[in-house]
């Protein structure tokens, strides 16, 4: 079987031009292994949002056209899906289609005695760091990738009903 980065890759040049020319962006693929099955995740978005009708007909459309190119030995799961209210930013595309959204920044080792911190999120630094503007004082905080464990957007819901 193909190495992980290998099918991901594949499936992405595939999947990426089909997605453009349905009128979607191709945000992630993914291709894992959960328990003893493996599954292949397309998560498309568009401005005007993704509904069921829209991953059905992603799926449709490359569902064949994998057939044909065959990236993956074996049997998987074919998952489309939309990226959802609280979307993972794994890339700079990601991050700066982003911007101004509340984030949530997770690392892997403390800062200030914290491993998450929440806030808004700016343009990415100089030298590529996330940058957010902190809750609730917005007191700015870059943090190097490499230290970013997982940065997700958040849905913060209104108090006021």
């Amino acid at each position: 079987m193909k190495k992980n980065g290998g099918v991901v890759a594949t499936v992405k040049r595939l999947a990426e031009p089909l997605a453009e020319q349905l009128g979607y962006e191709l945000w992630d693929v993914e291709y894992v292994k959960e328990g003893a099955d493996y599954y292949l995740r397309i998560t498309i978005d568009s401005a005007e949002g993704i509904t069921i009708d829209d991953c059905e007909r992603m799926h449709r459309a490359i569902d064949p056209i994998l057939d044909e190119a065959d990236p993956i030995e074996g049997f998987y799961h074919l998952e489309v899906s939309s990226t959802g209210i609280e979307r993972e930013l794994k890339t700079d595309r990601h991050i700066a289609a982003s911007e101004g959204w509340d984030v949530e920044v997770k690392l892997y080792a403390p800062v200030d005695g914290a491993k998450s911190f929440t806030g808004e999120l700016l343009p990415l630094g100089e030298n590529g760091e996330i940058r957010i503007a902190c809750d609730p004082d917005g007191s700015e905080r870059a943090f190097p990738k490499a230290s970013v464990a997982s940065l997700r957007t958040r849905y913060v819901f209104d108090d006021e009903n």
